[in-house]
């Protein structure tokens, strides 16, 4: 078999690959590494500006698959259009559960025991003491019960929650409890001190924490968003906070990268970290294992993981 792997990371730092296939390092740059049209595989480079990822598929007249190197797909749906019939989306499920996971309950702990504050009155050298919320016999609702949720939850089990709810697109049943569908979310949402999101970003769940979402949180809950940033509304979420009634710890924004002088960043119980729930040292080991197992299976024509659609399929 010959053909052509664009991959973002260079393929001598990528131990096993198969020999069969021909490998072009891209990691968005402005000069293609070989003709697009002779590309089989494309790996989308990993963490570029909105755009760089589309740029060759238009001209990938030969792709047979495109692997994201991210759980979400929003990304490179724009030019999905662009591709020939038969090619196979593919996500990075398996890659950034970990990562995800750790951020989330990182910006819960910091925002309830306002580690935020302890940094700034360290910076001024004041010792501020006080009782804090604490995790511990808070009711947590899940918004987007993927392999991102189901991890998130893995590390709330040890912290003595209340309870924990679920929703996912669909309802269903798992070892944990059930999950229940959108639609329960309204009556869900007032019983919630934390409401973490995980949800891709679709046409769905674009804009669904709007200001009816925020008005039905209960007084003083936090929400924290590690889905995509346009899954709040960022006007509502702004008069929400200034009305002190809710906070919120969030790593994705819309707009995204946080323009300096939104008000977003001066936004009162407001916590941001700069997308980075998946950059950590746990992505290249296990973007490394997957891309390894997938250009395999590739190889000997065996089902691939992950695929998420196939371009030109009813309901693609």
């Amino acid at each position: 078999m010959t053909a052509d792997v664009w991959l973002p990371i260079p393929p001598k730092d990528v131990e096993g690959l198969p020999d069969e296939l021909t490998y072009r390092f891209w990691d968005g740059g402005e000069t293609f590494p070989a003709d697009p049209a002779d590309c089989s595989f494309y790996v989308v480079p990993y963490m570029k500006p909105s755009g760089v990822g589309v740029r060759p598929l238009a001209r990938m007249t030969s792709v047979q698959v495109v692997q994201t190197l991210s759980a979400g797909i929003d990304h490179v749906e724009p030019g999905l259009g662009d591709l020939p019939p038969g090619v196979r989306l593919c996500n990075a499920r398996g890659v950034h559960e970990a990562s995800t996971a750790e951020l989330t309950l990182t910006l819960i702990l910091a925002s309830l025991r306002g580690i935020p504050d302890f940094v700034r009155a360290q910076d001024r050298g004041e010792w501020l003491s006080g009782f804090r919320p604490a995790l511990a016999d808070k009711n947590v609702l899940i918004v987007g019960y993927g392999s991102i949720g189901e991890a998130i939850e893995d590390r709330l089990t040890p912290f003595e929650l209340a309870r924990v709810a679920r929703v996912a697109r669909s309802g269903r049943t798992t070892a944990r409890g059930p999950v229940q569908p959108l639609t329960e979310l309204p009556a869900l949402l007032p019983e919630a001190d934390v409401v973490i999101l995980s949800t891709p970003l679709t046409e769905t769940t674009r804009g669904l924490v709007d200001a009816e979402f925020l008005k039905r949180m209960k007084d003083g809950a936090l929400l924290v968003n590690v889905a995509r940033g346009p899954v709040v509304d960022s006007k509502a979420l702004l008069t929400a906070l200034e009305s002190g009634r809710i906070t919120a710890a969030l790593d994705v924004t819309d707009p995204e990268p946080l323009p300096p002088g939104h008000p977003l960043w001066q936004a009162p119980g407001l916590l941001i970290s700069p997308h980075v729930g998946g950059p950590t040292s746990a992505f290249l080991p296990r973007a490394k294992r997957l891309l390894v197992d997938q250009l395999h299976r590739f190889v000997n024509r065996e089902p691939l993981r992950n695929v998420i659609l196939t371009t030109g399929a009813k309901g693609a």
